[in-house]
């Protein structure tokens, strides 16, 4: 608990008592008081009727150690500064009430002498709960692997693992996880490109599993220290900045033109490479190598053409 030594909380599950068992004996110390108290009155016997007021008191005080836990809810035993445990076990409990009930509430006296009440803290009765949570991050600008500025956003599905390291270890482990959760994204961006990275490279774009994967798994470290695991990790948003989204978006045009021009070329080729030899082995027509150069060089163009190609009916020879 004491960050200067290094000490780490860690989280012990206890059990308290049964509300149901301890009420009637809240119910029934009232009226055992107050007959005591009265009969200590005739009697004229102050000790009868100091025990009754003492039973009162003590009915009074029973009241304030009954507490209700729901599922997936714990409670932080704390006592005059020590942690005693933690209770998980949804029902109707009663426990000891000097345990702190984490108000927080009342007046406070400022630097100045001033008097302020005080607001109440985050966890009243130090219940924290266990269910899981969405943090959808706001969308981060960050430079990627390659320099180039980018826009990226992630949503993290956590919850509560250890309740002593989430209450002691960290300030806010609500915070905690927020700016942890940033930090690691923005890491992240910085060790993958957003696109057209080596080959074989994993990239923001093109490996989103992956990355999400490795997003999970540092956040994972990150906030173990405070005592949450995180379940999931997936970026909801990411592209490049408005700066640079319209260079981008043509650096992306002509990389299609040129891969789509490729494909094309190929594909011509093979068909030109086939023509050829179909017409050798049927024997359709015998070309020179000049003849040969000749239609390779017109069907080239005709197939690898963006407009309709014309016919030209040649009546001469190739040598006239």
């Amino acid at each position: 608990m004491d960050h200067s030594t290094g000490v780490i909380s860690r989280e012990r599950v206890v059990g308290v008592m049964s509300g149901w068992a301890v009420l009637p004996f809240t119910l029934l110390l009232p009226f055992a008081g107050a007959g005591l108290f009265l009969r200590g009155a005739d009697a004229h016997s102050p000790v009868t009727a100091l025990l009754g007021v003492l039973l009162a008191v003590l009915a009074l005080f029973t009241v304030f150690g009954y507490f209700t836990l729901e599922p997936n809810q714990a409670r932080v035993l704390i006592l005059f500064g020590g942690y005693r445990g933690t209770v998980k076990r949804d029902g109707f409990h009663w426990a000891n009430p000097f345990y702190s009930n984490g108000s927080g509430s009342g007046l406070r006296l400022g630097a100045k002498g001033e008097i302020s009440i005080g607001v109440p803290k985050k966890h009243p009765r130090m219940k924290v709960s266990l269910r899981a949570r969405n943090l959808n991050g706001e969308k981060l600008k960050v430079n990627d692997k390659q320099g180039n500025p980018i826009e990226i956003g992630a949503v993290i599905i956590w919850r509560v693992d250890d309740t002593a390291q989430a209450l002691f270890d960290v300030d806010d482990y609500e915070e905690y996880v927020r700016l942890q959760s940033e930090s690691a994204l923005r890491h992240l961006c910085s060790q993958y490109a957003y696109d057209h990275g080596e080959e074989y490279e994993v990239t923001l774009r093109s490996g989103v599993d992956e990355v999400s994967q490795a997003l999970a798994q540092e956040l994972g470290q990150r906030l173990a220290k405070a005592g949450v695991a995180v379940d999931e990790a997936r970026l909801t948003h990411l592209a490049y900045a408005p700066e640079i989204a319209q260079a981008m978006l043509r650096r992306q045009q002509a990389e299609a033109v040129i891969a789509a021009r490729q494909k094309i070329v190929q594909g011509a080729v093979s068909m030109v490479d086939l023509a050829l030899k179909d017409l050798a082995e049927r024997k359709v027509v015998e070309l020179d190598p000049e003849r040969k150069a000749a239609m390779v060089s017109n069907l080239l163009v005709v197939l690898c053409g963006e407009s309709e190609a014309q016919p030209v009916i040649n009546t001469g020879t190739l040598y006239a």
